[in-house]
C-alpha cells in the first residue's frame, strides 16, 4: 500500500500544477484580450466623434462655397447649377423626378441652401423688387436657373398640401413643361422667359385670392406682352413673378 500511495500522490502533485499553469495562462489572455479589445473600440469610436465635430464647420463651408457659386455665374441664362457638371434642366443627366440624375443632387444641395427661414425670407424680397435689389447688391442675384429649382420643388411639395393650386388649375402643369425641358429653354432666352411669365401669370388666381396681387401679376405680364420690352425689363419681370408665386405658396414659412 505504501508504495502505490506515493505515485498516486505524485500524481495528484502533477495535476494541481498543470491546473495552476493553465488558470495562469486563461487569466494572463483574458487579460490581455480585455486591454487590446478595449483599445480597439476607443479607437473606432475617436474616429466618428471627430467627424461629428469638425461636420458643422464642413457644412457651414459648403454652404459658403455654394453661395459663392451661385453668386458669381451669370444670372439669367447659367444653365449649370452649382458647378455641378451636366446640370440643368436641358441636360440628358438631369433625369427629374429620378434617384439617379443631377436633378436628385442639385435638388439635395438646393433644400439644404433654403433650409433657413430668413434666408428664404431674403430671397422672396429679392425677387419681388428685383431692380432695387441690383442696386444694392449687384453681384449677388441668384441664378434664375437655381429660382426655377426652387419652384419646382416648391410645386412638387405643393401636389401634397394643396398649395401649388391643385391638379387642374394649378402650377402642375407648368412643371411638367419645364421637366420637358422646351418651352422655357428657348436658344432666345428673352421668349423662353416670356413664356414662362404666360404661364405662371395665367395659373396665379388659383393659389392667390387677393384682389391687389392679382391685378399686379395680370399687370406685370400685360407690360412685357405684345410690345417690345427691354431684355432686362423682361427677366426682371419673370423674377417678380417668380417671387408672387412664391410668397403665395407661403415658401418663407413651409420651405422646401
Amino acid at each position: 500500500m505504501p508504495s502505490l500511495r506515493r505515485p498516486l500522490a505524485f500524481l495528484l502533485r502533477l495535476l494541481f500544477v498543470f491546473l495552476a499553469i493553465a488558470s495562469n495562462r486563461a487569466a494572463f489572455h483574458f487579460a490581455s484580450g480585455g486591454h487590446s479589445t478595449k483599445r480597439s473600440n476607443s479607437a473606432i469610436r475617436s474616429h466618428p466623434t471627430n467627424v461629428i465635430q469638425n461636420w458643422p464647420n464642413h457644412s457651414r463651408r459648403c454652404n459658403s462655397l455654394l453661395m459663392e457659386a451661385s453668386n458669381t455665374c451669370p444670372n439669367e441664362t447659367s444653365k449649370q447649377l452649382y458647378n455641378i457638371p451636366d446640370s440643368g434642366w436641358q441636360s440628358k443627366k438631369w433625369n427629374w423626378g429620378s434617384a439617379h440624375g443631377t436633378g436628385h443632387d442639385c435638388a439635395a444641395i438646393c433644400r439644404r441652401r433654403w433650409n433657413d427661414e430668413s434666408d428664404r425670407r431674403e430671397l422672396v424680397r429679392s425677387l419681388l423688387y428685383p431692380a432695387e435689389f441690383k442696386a444694392l447688391h449687384p453681384h449677388s442675384e441668384v441664378s434664375f436657373e437655381e429660382v426655377k429649382l426652387i419652384l419646382a420643388l416648391a410645386w412638387q411639395r405643393g401636389r401634397w398640401d394643396g398649395t401649388d393650386g391643385g391638379p387642374v388649375e394649378g402650377y402642375g402643369a407648368v412643371l411638367e413643361a419645364m421637366a420637358d425641358a422646351r418651352r422655357y429653354e428657348n436658344e432666345d432666352e428673352v421668349i423662353s422667359a416670356l413664356m414662362f411669365i404666360e404661364d405662371v401669370s395665367g395659373r396665379f388666381s388659383s393659389i392667390c385670392k387677393n384682389a391687389e396681387k392679382l391685378k399686379r401679376m395680370k399687370a406685370i405680364a400685360n407690360d412685357v406682352k405684345g410690345k417690345h420690352a427691354e431684355k432686362e425689363d423682361v427677366f426682371m419681370a419673370r423674377r417678380t413673378c417668380a417671387g408672387m408665386v412664391l410668397d403665395a405658396m407661403n415658401f418663407v414659412e413651409n420651405g422646401l
